[in-house]
């Protein structure tokens, strides 16, 4: 299991400097709404590939009334050892992320490499009713947990796709050569990212198939406008002209949406109470972290914000005991430190309190 032993936050957001001591299991962070909650989880999001649960711009996550910059480091415990993970950005530069790992400089994609991160925040408690980014946004988080190249082929994809929107926007005729170059990058990273996705989805679906869905309404998957067809470099070339129209590309894996279905009731996801929705997100989520285990032995670490927020007391004992089995680290948070009585005995409990962190018993 790969987990978080020590995390170091240093003028990010609500924090000047603070260091959080914690062991494998669970970790329960509680305190009062704006105490600062989220944001060690989403210190923790930063450490993987990507900018972390809030999706902000990086400047924003720099402590209002500091320096500039800001810097989140880690100790993770592996199956190879300790590995030093850190990434930050610097006053002179508050938008360019730097990361390293063991000391050495490395690249953001290659922190998915290190640590597998899925969160789930209340601002995602509607997102099946929410525009496609989000979704996508949300499974290819999960992708990148069953293949860490994931995010390297989607940006390189998404590189390729701006440079040929560029050219087709200039208005002017464009190298037929330089269009065809970014179209062939295209059909590349575009067919490893379909594959990618449909792989984790197909797997996903039998996982979910096969749970123990206890209090949790069960999900079905499924993957719309997903595809990368064989002749995919050809077609982005024939419709090269009502792209420059549209100023983008009309077809490909950017255009894909995840389709969530509730099983009892036959309906879309998005029609359903915010309640069911949340229920349908904790059980796509307990099952991507018990098939992540079964299929790489290596669990996700898992950041739940406000996750025990409007349930009851048995749908709490079963998401705690099912997060358990999966063997791997979860951080949450929440405003009632009774809300986790049934975690169990392996927790580290901490209290956030006008910038201060402290361990409970």
């Amino acid at each position: 299991m790969t987990c978080v032993t020590r995390l170091t936050l240093t003028n990010f957001r609500s924090y000047a400097s603070v260091g959080i001591a914690a062991t494998a299991g669970a970790v329960v962070i509680t305190g009062d709404n704006g105490a600062g909650k989220t944001n060690i989880l989403d210190a923790i999001s930063l450490l993987g590939p990507g900018r972390g649960l809030r999706g902000a711009a990086l400047s924003d996550a720099a402590r209002s009334g500091g320096p500039g910059g800001w810097s989140v480091a880690a100790t993770l415990i592996t199956e190879g050892g300790a590995v030093e993970l850190g990434t930050g950005t610097s006053a002179a530069a508050p938008e360019r992320r730097t990361v390293r790992v063991n000391g050495a400089a490395a690249t953001a994609a290659a922190l998915g490499e290190w640590l597998a991160l899925v969160w789930l925040t209340p601002a995602m408690d509607r997102i099946f009713a929410d525009a496609p980014t989000a979704r996508r946004r949300f499974l290819d988080r999960l992708v990148l947990a069953l293949h860490p190249g994931h995010g390297r082929e989607s940006l390189r994809y998404d590189a390729a796709m701006r440079a040929r929107n560029r050219l087709l926007a200039e208005g002017v005729p464009a190298d037929p050569q330089w269009l065809a170059v970014l179209e062939a990058a295209m059909a590349d990273h575009g067919a490893a990212v379909s594959a990618a996705r449909a792989d984790t989805v197909a797997a996903l679906a039998q996982a979910l198939d096969a749970a123990p869905h206890g209090p949790f309404a069960r999900p079905l998957l499924a993957l719309e406008a997903n595809a990368v067809p064989d002749d995919f470099q050809e077609l982005l070339a024939r419709g090269r002209a009502g792209d420059a129209a549209a100023g983008r590309a009309r077809i490909g894996p950017h255009r894909a949406d995840l389709l969530v279905t509730h099983a009892a009731k036959g309906e879309p996801a998005a029609r359903g109470s915010t309640g069911e929705q949340k229920a349908l997100l904790i059980a796509i989520i307990l099952a991507h972290a018990e098939l992540v285990a079964a299929r790489t032995g290596r669990p996700p670490l898992l950041l739940l914000d406000e996750v025990a927020a409007h349930l009851d007391a048995a749908r709490r004992a079963d998401l705690f005991a099912r997060l358990a089995a999966t063997g791997g680290q979860v951080w949450m948070t929440g405003t009632d430190p009774a809300l986790f009585d049934s975690v169990g005995a392996a927790v580290t409990r901490l209290t956030v309190s006008n910038g201060v962190i402290a361990s409970t018993r």
